[in-house]
């Protein structure tokens, strides 16, 4: 069951920076599946991809939640709070 956080209002919905992973489309490597960045836009390689550019990402800025980035998953997740977060209610 996915939960609430206090971290939504860090949430400011940006377009994503890129249409892949940011460090693997530089280094040519390749990705599992993508996550959004909630507060810059950072697209990223998830936890079963061989970079996990995602957690990469929020160790470095503390951007504490992401997105799925894959079509028709609306889910996200807070990286302090480590839970699923609601999706919000026009995504639903």
């Amino acid at each position: 069951m996915a939960g609430q956080c206090s971290h939504l209002e860090e949430v400011k919905r940006p377009q994503p920076r890129t249409s892949g992973c940011e460090e693997c489309l530089k280094t040519g490597e390749t990705w599992v599946h993508l996550r959004l960045c909630e507060t810059c836009g950072h697209v990223g390689c998830c936890d079963s991809s061989k970079n996990k550019h995602a957690t990469r990402h929020f160790h470095a800025t503390q951007h504490p939640v992401i997105r799925s980035f894959q079509p028709g998953e609306t889910w996200r997740y807070c990286y302090i709070d480590e839970q699923v977060v609601e999706p919000e209610s026009d995504e639903s």
